[in-house]
């Protein structure tokens, strides 16, 4: 039974309360999260970590509890209780350890629960996407002196343009006569793009964009606001490693500015939202923008259209290698949504030189 092995696992964490009941919580795809309701009034998260999906598990704990870490030495002026309203706080098993392996192999770990919060899992309002900019400028604002070396690389090459490319390529040489046709105009637009779109991974290869503290999946539904919509903190830090700003600036920018959902047929509902992109970028900078160096903030607009390339290339080589990775609901589906970010890079390249920060700050 669920309740039992749930109230077994809990159990095995050092929180000093008695477990009552349990809430599945659906919003992520790949763990299985659920709310522990107490018999106090602290709440807790447990979650077991897909260890199918990622491979070395501890290094994934160990990166969130060190981030988590970090993350509350800097704000630790805060009072204890709203600390922990602004930093996910993580709960060590009773033996010390940051994760419990059960005799399945599962690997759980826990974090206290933050109430009187919402999450958005679309941006409707400047607002929303202003202070979704202040959270994830600040988080990243926070980590930049954090010893990046502690951390896994829990997804390797997970933004790596050269090797998403080759992945491409290689697709190209064993899809289909159909699917190559079908997808003959993607395909002219990513081999077009493809110069442009290695800038920044050569600007990181060559040192002149820095390694820092990543989140790596900066949707706006990874931003946790209080009930007046103001942010919180930054949660589902499972993909925390290694990265540049851009990103996390453009993975943002991606998921807030498309006008419509990421496999909307209609292209001609798909535009890139310039007003949305203005509001995330003023609250970004004003957490971050100290930080950045004159090469980080110039590339910044790049790294949006980058990442939003990164995601069309991912869609289609999965429609040339015959839908093996993401799920489809329809036989197209895949090529839908690389048209979609396609046009998506259209409509923001029509606007690039708004998007300029200098062009911003005037």
């Amino acid at each position: 039974m669920l309740e039992d092995k749930l109230k077994f696992v809990f159990n095995k964490f050092d929180h000093f309360s008695e477990f009552l009941s349990y809430e599945e919580l659906a919003s992520g795809h790949i763990n299985d999260t659920y709310l522990i309701e107490t018999a106090k009034k602290t709440s807790y998260v447990l979650q077991r970590i897909n260890h199918e999906v990622f491979r070395d598990v501890s290094g994934l704990i160990s990166n969130k509890v060190y981030v988590s870490n970090h993350l509350q030495k800097k704000l630790a002026h805060l009072p204890k209780k709203e600390l922990k309203r602004r930093v996910l706080c993580f709960v060590n098993t009773k033996k010390g350890d940051s994760y419990y392996r059960d005799k399945e192999g599962n690997y759980w770990n826990m974090m206290i629960y933050i109430d009187n919060s919402k999450t958005f899992e679309t941006v409707t309002n400047e607002e929303v996407a202003y202070e979704g900019g202040k959270l994830f400028g600040d988080f990243l604002n926070l980590t930049s002196d954090f010893d990046i070396s502690k951390l896994t690389e829990v997804i390797p090459k997970f933004h790596d343009m050269s090797f998403r490319y080759s992945q491409f390529e290689d697709a190209l040489k064993i899809a289909s006569e159909e699917r190559l046709n079908k997808a003959k105009t993607c395909i002219k637009q990513v081999e077009h793009l493809k110069e442009e779109m290695h800038i920044i991974q050569r600007l990181k290869e060559s040192g002149e964009i820095k390694l820092r503290v990543t989140h790596n999946d900066t949707k706006i539904s990874n931003a946790l606001f209080d009930l007046n919509n103001k942010g919180l903190c930054v949660i589902d830090t499972d993909t925390v490693m290694p990265g540049i700003v851009h990103y996390d600036f453009g993975d943002a920018i991606r998921t807030i500015c498309n006008t419509a959902a990421e496999d909307e047929k209609n292209l001609e509902l798909v535009n890139f939202n310039l007003a949305y992109y203005k509001a995330y970028v003023k609250g970004f900078l004003k957490e971050i923008g100290s930080s950045l160096s004159s090469i980080e903030l110039q590339y910044l607009p790049l790294g949006a259209k980058t990442m939003i390339f990164i995601m069309a290339i991912r869609f289609l080589t999965d429609y040339l290698n015959g839908d093996i990775y993401y799920k489809t609901a329809y036989p197209e589906h895949n090529l839908v949504r690389a048209k979609n970010q396609l046009k998506l890079i259209e409509s923001l390249s029509e606007q690039i030189k708004e998007m300029e920060i200098n062009a911003l700050n005037k």
